[in-house]
């Protein structure tokens, strides 16, 4: 006799929402099925922030390729009222972060951010960048000079060149929150505090009182500020 061969196993689909999630790092996309259902996005800058160059594949990032997309998306959905951005990075790409948090600042959406875990390096001019930021209390962000990692040439113009980076990332804190200039930079070139560095870890509180974020506060503080920031807006349009 002659046996029935085996049916082919064809490979399991997977669901749109795994997908998403294995891609995205969300369940829900702007525009997407589920978008309707959910009045505020969610959007996570999680890792390294990744610019120009792609990091190994053992490195958790935040693609600056897949970010700008989803805020041009929100930013002409009608139906997202609000962007509520949760951050624990540990900084990455200057030019990347800065391009991001550029891009938050001029959205016309209401945009709150929230630090949990860390918020470090350029991961702090995201931060300021909403209309209202938070911090968890045991988070923290490192305030410290901008690092250049490879080859770097030992000339006037490369040091020129980091000095003005680095002007454009105290620019931009400074003009997005409390903290006064002289307090920023002092904290930035500390020397003592961390070890083998510079630059000054703010913990929770600490950050709201230097005048770099609004308020401590968690998941739902965050979207009660969010509710307000709508309401508000919504208000002023009629």
């Amino acid at each position: 006799m002659f046996e029935q061969p085996e049916a082919e196993q064809l490979p399991e689909r997977e669901a749109p929402g795994l997908q998403t999630i294995k891609e995205l790092g969300q369940t829900v996309t702007p525009g997407g099925p589920l978008a309707e259902e959910m009045p505020f996005h969610c959007l996570t800058i999680i890792g390294q922030i990744e610019g120009h160059l792609v990091l190994p594949p053992r490195n958790k990032t935040t693609k600056y390729e897949h970010v700008i997309p989803q805020l041009v998306a929100i930013e002409q959905n009608p139906k997202i009222k609000g962007l509520l951005v949760v951050l624990n990075t540990v900084g990455g790409d200057i030019e990347a972060g800065l391009a991001i948090a550029e891009m938050l600042k001029t959205m016309t959406t209401p945009v709150v951010s929230l630090v949990l875990g860390g918020g470090h390096s350029i991961g702090a001019p995201i931060a300021v960048a909403a209309d209202h930021s938070l911090i968890s209390e045991t988070a923290t962000m490192t305030i410290h000079p901008i690092r250049l990692s490879g080859l770097v040439i030992g000339v006037p113009q490369t040091y020129e060149y980091l000095d003005k980076m680095q002007e454009r990332v105290i620019r931009f804190i400074v003009q997005h929150s409390r903290i006064p200039e002289e307090t920023l930079r002092e904290m930035m070139f500390r020397t003592g505090e961390l070890v083998r560095d510079v630059g000054t870890v703010l913990v929770g509180s600490e950050a709201v009182r230097a005048g770099l974020i609004d308020e401590v506060g968690g998941v739902g503080t965050a979207l009660n500020r969010l509710s307000q920031l709508v309401a508000q807006r919504e208000g002023g349009m009629h």
